[in-house]
């Protein structure tokens, strides 16, 4: 019998100075409310990683310590463009094409392309 790999669930902590602008951000892009409190909302990504915002009045744009990836990179840049969300130039790499968001919070959050082919098993 074939074993399966290991499922991780985890979450990713996010400071943000705008949590209910970041939280919003985050359900507009696709993820599910588990949380939702004066300090900290939680929200679940497919696969059931969580991400947990925190409220930080005094923090400071820059690099999120975590990427995202999407299925269909060019429909994914296309919607998140006609949202309005702040982009980057959408780029082509050899293994995975990707773009920067910038949410409200501050946080420059990277999308890859995905390379699996059999997205059922994901």
């Amino acid at each position: 019998m074939k074993t399966r790999p290991p499922v991780w669930v985890g979450h990713i902590d996010l400071k943000t100075n705008d949590l209910d602008a970041s939280e919003k951000f985050m359900k507009d892009i696709g993820m599910t409310s588990v949380f939702s409190g004066d300090e900290v909302r939680v929200l679940e990504l497919r696969g059931g990683t969580h991400i947990v915002l925190r409220k930080d009045a005094e923090h400071k744009s820059g690099t999120a310590d975590f990427d995202l990836m999407v299925e269909d990179i060019d429909a994914t840049y296309a919607d998140y463009q006609q949202q309005g969300f702040v982009l980057t130039k959408l780029e082509r790499g050899k293994i995975h094409d990707w773009f920067t968001v910038t949410e409200p919070g501050g946080n420059q959050i990277k999308f890859n392309s995905t390379h699996v082919e059999d997205h059922d098993v994901v």
